[in-house]
């Protein structure tokens, strides 16, 4: 036979299940894009609290004296999945800042684009590799791993049992740095190498040819010549995605062993 009591103890339990789950959605990769309705982010991240309330067994609530006691651990969990969340969506970041080099080499630097995810501007590069990105993530199941991560810190930090090691996090962040630098350079590099090329190129031409504007030519030739580039190495992203995914992976887990 079911049963469908619920005691207080139990709703505060799911108060704190849904914190981390709600402040998780809205900061990770995919779930936190700007465009898609805050209701349907908080009915989703409801949701999933039901689903995951039903499924855990131990419901049991750290013990508190005072209001206060039990806004710490509702501050605590807000705390757990934000940075869960932000761990993965920092490597978002990678293709971006390749965007960003790609369009300042090209000379598409002064084209802003609206980005529905971030509601800012940004680059065509950027906007570009951004979305390739988001649909490779879709096609090989990144978001399930964003939910199964998400639903598996229960286990290894119960509630209210985070604990936060600025050490651990601040290692983890600047080996992130490290790999951010090299693999959004990697990813740009055809378009830097080519330009860089090309403008020496336009550089003895405008000696050899004085009376040829290369400021106007070489602005449509660099355009022209970087999409070319950037039709060529399509092949590239996909490895590059698999190697992002692989850090987002790391740095889910290394924000979760940080707070064990």
């Amino acid at each position: 036979m079911i049963d469908y009591t619920f005691t207080f103890e139990d709703l505060e339990f799911f108060l704190l299940v849904l914190t981390r789950i709600s402040s998780f959605v809205f900061v990770a990769p995919f779930f936190s894009m700007t465009n898609t309705p805050r209701r349907l982010r908080a009915g989703f991240s409801l949701l999933v609290s039901v689903l995951l309330f039903n499924v855990l067994t131990d419901h049991s609530v750290p013990a508190y004296s005072t209001v206060l006691g039990y806004s710490i651990i509702v501050l605590k969990e807000a705390v757990c999945g934000l940075l869960i969340g932000l761990g993965a969506n920092m490597c978002m970041s990678i293709v971006q800042f390749a965007g960003k080099v790609a369009d300042m080499e090209i000379g598409l630097s002064m084209v802003q684009l609206f980005d529905p995810i971030t509601r800012d501007g940004t680059g065509f590069m950027g906007s570009f590799y951004q979305y390739i990105l988001i649909l490779i993530m879709l096609i090989t199941n990144m978001h399930y791993f964003f939910l199964r991560a998400i639903v598996e810190t229960f286990t290894l930090i119960p509630i209210g049992g985070a604990k936060f090691s600025s050490e651990k996090i601040m290692t983890t962040t600047v080996q992130f740095l490290t790999d951010y630098i090299t693999v959004s350079f990697r990813l740009c590099l055809p378009i830097v190498a080519s330009m860089l090329l090309l403008n020496a190129v336009l550089g003895v031409l405008a000696k050899t040819a004085p009376q040829v504007n290369m400021f106007s030519v070489g602005i449509q030739i660099k355009i022209i010549v970087g999409l070319g580039i950037l039709f060529l190495t399509m092949g590239t992203i996909p490895a590059a995605s698999e190697f992002i995914f692989k850090e987002m992976r790391v740095m889910v887990t290394a924000m979760v062993n940080s707070m064990q």
